[in-house]
């Protein structure tokens, strides 16, 4: 059984992969995403990361559907103790932004929705620098103290502000984050690497890897003068044809086949050996494709391993 991970400073216990809420209702439909649900908790996971506005991008949706569907899953499971949901507040077309006020409407719309009385991680999904951390922060600790939310995170947020927040945690006596979600991977590693990262570590909180594949290049399926199939294609071809993404396939692909493992093991494998990485976030719109991602504890790169996948995405 594998082992799990305490987040930050608090007392969330969650398995070392946590499982993208974000394909539910858009491109797995409710009977799928409850067959991939199943098959990351029988496999001993238990971390779920969902957002409000998931997935408000499509067209006649609303937002909230993936929520939604995570709802009817653990109510006809009966394990809501079992399972640690996080979501996030800012992005859904209703509840835009991160004042006191739509704080605290939008958390009890995600109640509604995942059906239960308690979130148990809550993030900004994405800082709004004109709003006073001073009134963000305590928004969440008023949700805090009212049962709705265990704990708190942060997501897309400078270094300053986040600073700023846990300074100001700390002085008033508030709740406190305890999880930064930043988007990093082999192929983005300025977007947290250097003062996010250095600041996470001294505070003591866990990162949250989003975009932990990249949007599905990293699993290999995405080659030069390769079309496929899927609705982030686009979004990734840019990678596929880059100097850089071919020399990070290179190298994963021979760590890979020293492994006898898929690519994406070894993509997600290198996050798990980043500091202060506890989980990285990856989702499966298909129950075919979970097994890739979830043995990533299972496997030990060496630290030359490592070295070579570092330097190929320099």
């Amino acid at each position: 059984m594998t082992s799990l991970r305490t987040l930050g400073s608090s007392d969330l216990e969650v398995f070392p992969l946590c499982l993208g809420g974000n394909v539910f209702g858009w491109t797995a439909d409710e009977e799928t995403s409850f067959a991939v649900l199943d098959a990351y908790t029988e496999a001993g996971g238990n971390f779920i990361d969902t957002a409000d506005s998931y997935s408000a991008w499509i067209q006649g949706h609303k937002g909230g559907e993936s929520e939604t569907i995570i709802g009817k899953w653990v109510k006809a499971r009966g394990n809501r103790d079992r399972v640690v949901i996080a979501t996030k507040v800012s992005q859904h077309p209703e509840f835009q932004g991160l004042s006191a006020a739509n704080i605290k409407a939008a958390a009890d719309a995600s109640l509604r929705r995942l059906d239960t009385d308690h979130i148990d991680l809550y993030y900004t999904h994405f800082d709004k620098p004109e709003i006073p951390v001073e009134e963000i922060i305590g928004a969440l600790d008023e949700l805090v103290k009212a049962g709705k939310v265990r704990q708190i995170g942060a997501s897309n947020i400078s270094p300053e502000r986040l600073q700023a927040s846990l300074d100001f945690s700390d002085r008033e006596g508030l709740a406190r984050y305890v999880a930064l979600q930043p988007h990093y991977n082999l192929v983005s590693r300025d977007t947290y690497e250097g003062p996010l990262q250095d600041l996470v570590a001294k505070e003591g909180l866990s990162a949250v890897s989003y975009f932990s594949l990249a949007s599905g290049f990293l699993t290999g399926k995405y080659r030069p003068g390769t079309k496929v199939d899927s609705a982030r294609a686009s979004r990734v071809q840019e990678y596929a044809e880059s100097e850089r993404g071919q020399k990070v396939l290179a190298a994963l692909d021979e760590v890979a086949a020293a492994h006898d493992a898929p690519v994406a093991r070894v993509a997600l494998a290198w996050l798990a050996a980043q500091p202060t990485i506890t989980a990285p976030i990856a989702s499966a719109r298909t129950v075919d494709q979970l097994p890739a991602l979830l043995d990533v504890v299972g496997l030990k790169l060496t630290p030359e391993e490592v070295q070579k996948l570092t330097d190929a995405s320099a």
